[in-house]
């Protein structure tokens, strides 16, 4: 831990020393709920997101906020250790992992033309109990196994022993935005009925457990995050298949899985609490979890400290040091791609769009690891090879 501040109503413990302004401002109004418990914690990856800071871990008592998740519930990251050596894999069979990749699994906004089989989708819910998740059910069963846009991306990687590595980061697709956005909505008209002393510009819309509300987002909640889960599974299944038709011979270890941006019940100072993770990822003692860079910088297997300051908690990537709009209008783009090709990365960046996800938007992830050794334990380092970004 960095520092401590003790201006507002409960401390604010931050793994990073220098936040932005607006993600401060963000915990800080968070730190003022009257509902917030034990402190607020701002991890090395913090920067501005809507209402809470992503990068941020928050614990209620009896409340749940939907900003607070986000709208891509359920995000997170897999990734599978093959039996292969990098340097017995030529660059054209990487080429050929990736071309065979790109036709099984649709990128962007793209899903599948037909629906994939229903057996996949999360099982043990009564999705006719289910608002949002009823009315969406058949389209999503096109957008299983699907990348999605924005810095979501499948990735080739060599680990620290020579092993060939793939991962993937993606989440909820639709279901996870849709529901955040429709019981966000529905939290601002309770809160308006009954008063709240929760200002609306902080947007914090909440849902106290007493309501039939918070018990409908919290189902629909989890099932956005085990929708998000079987989409990784099913992306890294075609994955493999690709791998293993251009690879002569090739196992895989088991699929090593992390999600952020979802809340759950947990306890903590022998206290039953609500924990808000938005853009953090739970790092309990022994816990496996993955912390990925940017398509130019490393990424982490991690094993978690199980540290009680952070509520158990660990970032969830390097974080943006700057926005997708003023890294299209200030990185150049030759200079980019030419940091890439130097370390003969295959990557993504083609045109100026591409630059919102340039390695230079995001925070250096080694100092980001530094800052938070208290709370993870580095087990595997790995390093772009070939990168593809929804």
């Amino acid at each position: 831990m960095q520092t401590v501040i003790t201006t507002e109503k409960i401390p604010i413990k931050l793994w990073l020393d220098d936040p932005e302004e607006g993600a401060l401002q963000q915990a800080m109004n968070l730190a003022n709920l009257p509902f917030a418990v034990s402190h607020i914690c701002l991890m090395p990856d913090t920067h501005q997101g809507y209402g809470m800071p992503i990068g941020g871990v928050l614990a209620t008592d009896n409340v749940i906020i939907p900003n607070a998740v986000g709208v891509d519930i359920g995000c997170g990251m897999c990734a599978v250790k093959t039996s292969v050596k990098v340097d017995e894999v030529s660059r054209e069979q990487l080429t050929q992992i990736m071309a065979g990749v790109r036709e099984l699994v649709p990128l962007g906004f793209n899903h599948h033309k037909e629906r994939q089989d229903e057996t996949l989708m999360p099982q043990g819910f009564n999705v006719d109990e289910m608002v949002v998740v009823k009315r969406l059910y058949l389209a999503a069963l096109k957008q299983l196994g699907t990348l999605g846009g924005g810095n979501h991306f499948i990735e080739l990687q060599r680990c620290d022993d020579g092993f060939l590595w793939i991962m993937v980061h993606s989440g909820s697709r639709n279901f996870g935005l849709q529901v955040a956005e429709h019981y966000n909505k529905n939290a601002k008209k309770l809160n308006a009925m009954y008063y709240s002393e929760v200002g609306p510009k902080a947007d914090l819309a909440f849902l106290p457990f007493e309501t039939d509300e918070a018990h409908t987002y919290y189902q629909e909640m989890k099932y956005c995050t085990e929708f998000a889960l079987a989409n990784r599974k099913l992306m890294m299944e075609r994955i493999q298949h690709v791998a293993s038709s251009v690879l002569s011979t090739v196992t895989y270890d088991p699929m090593i899985n992390i999600a952020h941006n979802y809340a759950a019940w947990e306890t903590h100072f022998d206290t039953k609490v609500i924990v808000h993770r938005k853009g953090a990822t739970s790092a309990k003692l022994g816990e496996v979890g993955i912390i990925p860079g940017s398509q130019g910088t490393k990424s982490y297997i991690v094993e978690g400290l199980g540290n009680p300051e952070s509520f158990m908690s660990c970032s969830h990537g390097a974080g943006r040091v700057m926005s997708r709009k003023a890294a299209i209008r200030n990185l150049d783009l030759e200079e980019e791609k030419r940091k890439l090709d130097e370390q003969g990365i295959i990557h993504s960046i083609r045109g100026k769009n591409d630059l919102e996800e340039a390695s230079s938007a995001y925070k250096d992830i080694s100092q980001v690891m530094a800052l938070q050794s208290d709370l993870v334990k580095i087990r595997v380092e790995l390093s772009p090879l070939a990168v593809i970004k929804g």
